[in-house]
């Protein structure tokens, strides 16, 4: 058993000089950062978008290891795909191995190994050591895994590879993976390839297949397959080769190593075949590579394409953390898998483990852009040829297959965001189109069925379009009602934009009418802690009653993961419209400022904006559209500094693929991004010079003077220029400052002044 506060990011390895300025970002990497149950971070080895994701599987009877990594528990595994940051139920956990000593007669029979002292990690690197005695280091190229074990002296050591280890889930939701069937043949050479088949996971995914090829540098003084079957128990194969059938439940080899303490164990893996699996091994892990120096290659890519993007002056090792560790755990997922697409044939760069853009279309994506535009665009152009291919963009894609959809249709927010930011590039605007109207337009088929949601489809589109499209609302015949609701607006509003842009005049007034149908669903009679008007399920015969402060509805609620206190703020596109319906701007202050009165809804010191979930993720910053641009900085700034620590539980909620990661570097930042439109809200950065990396030669550069450096006092604007230039808005767009670069100076100080001039954000829909 670990301590709960022993398990740090520690690197073990000497860090790295790179790039011109010789600095190695990778040292303020905390790899642990959120890798507790509650933000489910993936603390093992990785490149940026990497297929291999290496790490360990722990166990603990009844608990989801979501990424594999638990606190406590046990060892499963060592495996080479995992979904990073993500709940709902597990994923992947597959291509693994175990190291094991002594005498294993049944090694296809869940073993599980205890762990020793303290699991270490840094970036491209990780530790851990098994409770015989077993240190397992691991580190990762983009599809392929190395390992190093160092066994006690004089002991008879395995390794076994199981082809048939999936994460399971325990939440008794029917989403737990399954291994269908597999093989696995070791050749005269020593060398094995293989294959398993596996289903199910949080989206409900169908079969899928993935190839591996392995070798170990020492070679096996012995080897045995094995296959196991609910009748006859563990077999083994004394041909090197076994194979699954439907009747049998695992399959794995073990490979034994006699008088040597130390085995390198290199694996490639494939969505292909067994031979692209080898290739992947040979062209990024060639034979003679040393553990050490693929580590000292991971650390090297994570300096150069993602780390060296953001620089800062601040030598506080707590606000460097939080700075390098969001823009590392912001770019592990999703899987660059251009050339491993088993679906069909592209020209086109393939893109998914987006898991799922209800998480990411309100901070990440946009941060994408920014930070990072040729990986943004490929995005953009991977969704797309997804709908030519399957019919639909997804909302969420695993295992090469769409859903689950936990609201609208959040693909047309991110293209029509790309959109009016000017992407364009190798993107097909005209396919993009189309692909955001089928969403917009086409019920996608009920099937399968989610038995979680039976009444319509989760797998992708928007499959509340026959209330939607015909009442302008969505009834509770269908499940998430409400929350649906204020979703479809915003992605009509996204096809708004771009109909406007593309000059499709049909579409441009019928796309901004229906971004305009939340109204529908807000009941100005409606009341909560003295405040009236909230979104409200209603059916044909009127609004519903219900309590608008309950916020743990899940599929079959109105209200998805939020309250109607929370989604009562969605679709602020619509802004100004929302304020005259709450009742005017200085009801509207009010009510927004009881978001974050501890015990407000009646319970002892919590708050009614959730810090944990994306639905809120605006809320802290809407008061610049009330001219109160203080009260943005004064409550996101709280939110902040209060919720997101450097520790192990340093993340609010679970980080949803980097979500939360992404909420916090735009607080440092010191803007709020309006998806889908060109608008940022100006709040205040924490530190005082910030230098961003635009590519192609720009960069946004960032300097405050009058605060305290680090964001944690003194942090209201007094002045601020843009460009050289002094600036009364409290609102800037894309064209200010990202498409051509630019100077943000800030002028900061320990109280609010009134430094802007009364012009609000735009509300276009309004």
């Amino acid at each position: 058993m670990v301590s709960r506060n022993a398990l740090l990011a520690v690197p073990l390895l000497q860090a790295v000089a790179v790039s011109a300025s010789n600095v190695d970002y990778t040292s303020h990497v905390n790899v642990f950062w959120g890798a507790s149950t509650t933000g489910n971070d993936f603390p093992g080895a990785s490149r940026p978008w990497g297929m291999v994701k290496n790490g360990p599987d722990l166990w603990v009877d009844g608990t989801d290891s979501y990424s594999g990594f638990l606190v406590n528990g046990n060892f499963s595994g060592f495996s080479l795909m995992h979904e990073q940051g993500t709940g709902g139920a597990p994923k992947y956990g597959t291509v693994s191995q175990l190291p094991l000593l002594g005498n294993v007669s049944q090694p296809l029979s869940n073993l599980t190994i205890g762990r020793s002292g303290t699991d270490h990690g840094s970036v491209g690197y990780y530790n851990a050591t098994t409770a015989q005695g077993v240190e397992v280091e691991l580190s990762a190229a983009a599809r392929a895994g190395i390992y190093r074990y160092t066994f006690p002296a004089k002991s008879e050591a395995h390794v076994l590879v199981d082809v048939s280890h999936v994460l399971p889930s325990y939440r008794g939701m029917n989403l737990s993976q399954h291994y269908e069937g597999g093989s696995i043949r070791v050749f005269s050479d020593g060398h094995y390839e293989g294959h398993g088949t596996y289903n199910n996971g949080w989206n409900e995914a169908p079969n899928w297949t993935i190839y591996f090829c392995g070798y170990f540098d020492t070679p096996a003084t012995k080897n045995t397959t094995y296959s196991a079957t609910e009748k006859t128990g563990s077999i083994a194969q004394p041909n090197g080769y076994a194979s699954s059938t439907d009747r049998a439940i695992r399959v794995g080899s073990l490979f034994t190593f006699r008088n040597v303490t130390q085995v390198t164990s290199r694996v490639g893996i494939s969505w292909m075949s067994t031979e692209k699996a080898c290739k992947n091994l040979h062209d990024e892990i060639p034979k003679g590579t040393s553990l050490d120096t693929v580590v000292k290659e991971a650390k090297a890519e994570w300096n150069d394409k993602i780390l060296s993007k953001i620089t800062i002056n601040s030598t506080n090792e707590t606000s460097l953390s939080l700075l390098y560790s969001s823009l590392y755990f912001m770019s592990l997922i999703p899987t660059n898998q251009t050339g491993e697409n088993p679906g069909w044939n592209s020209t086109e760069p393939y893109y998914q483990d987006f898991f799922t853009f209800w998480d990411l279309f309100r901070c990440s994506t946009s941060l994408w852009h920014v930070l990072q535009p040729t990986f943004h665009e490929e995005v953009i152009r991977s969704l797309i040829d997804i709908w030519r291919h399957v019919g639909y963009m997804p909302d969420a894609r695993s295992s090469n297959y769409n859903g689950r959809s936990q609201g609208g249709s959040n693909a047309d927010n991110i293209l029509a965001d790309a959109y009016v930011k000017g992407v364009r590039g190798a993107v097909n605007w005209d396919d993009g189109w189309q692909a955001m109207v089928k969403d917009a337009e086409i019920t996608p088929p009920n099937y399968p069925v989610d038995w979680l949601a039976p009444d319509s489809s989760t797998h992708d589109g928007r499959s509340a379009l026959p209330d939607w499209k015909t009442l302008g609302y969505i009834t509770t015949r269908f499940s998430r009602s409400v929350s649906r609701a204020v979703d479809y607006a915003a992605n009509d509003f996204g096809l708004y934009q771009v109909a406007l842009g593309m000059e499709k005049k049909d579409y441009v007034e019928k796309y901004l009418n229906r971004s305009r149908n939340w109204r529908n669903h807000w009941n100005p009679d409606a009341t909560s802690l003295g405040f009236s008007g909230f979104v409200v399920p209603i059916n044909e015969s009127g609004f519903m009653p219900y309590n608008m402060l309950t916020s743990d509805g899940y599929w079959t609620d109105p209200y998805y993961e939020a309250s109607a206190w929370e989604y009562s703020w969605t679709d602020v596109h619509d802004m100004a419209e929302m304020i005259k319906m709450m009742g005017g701007r200085e009801t509207t202050i009010k009510r927004l400022e009881t978001m974050f009165i501890p015990g407000a809804d009646g319970t002892s010191g919590s708050i009614i904006y959730d810090p944990t979930n994306e639905p809120t993720f605006n809320v802290p910053y809407l008061f610049n559209f009330l001219d109160r641009q203080d009260l943005s900085v004064n409550y996101s700034r709280s939110i902040a500094k209060t919720y997101y620590t450097s520790g192990i539980g340093g993340l609010p909620g679970e980080s949803d693929a980097g979500a939360m990661q992404t909420w916090l570097l735009w607080n440092m930042i010191g803007l709020y991004p309006l998806t889908g439109q060109t608008t940022f809200l100006i709040h205040s950065p924490w530190f005082d010079s910030m230098t961003i990396d635009l590519g192609g030669g720009k960069e946004l550069k960032i300097t405050s003077t009058g605060g305290d450096g680090n964001g944690d006092s003194d942090f209201y604007v007094q002045s601020l220029k843009v460009n050289g230039k002094a600036w009364k808005k409290n609102w800037l767009t894309w064209d200010d400052v990202f498409s051509r670069g630019g100077t943000l100076e800030f002028e900061l100080g320990a109280t609010a002044v009134n430094w802007t001039d009364g012009e609000l954000p735009p509300s276009p829909a309004s």
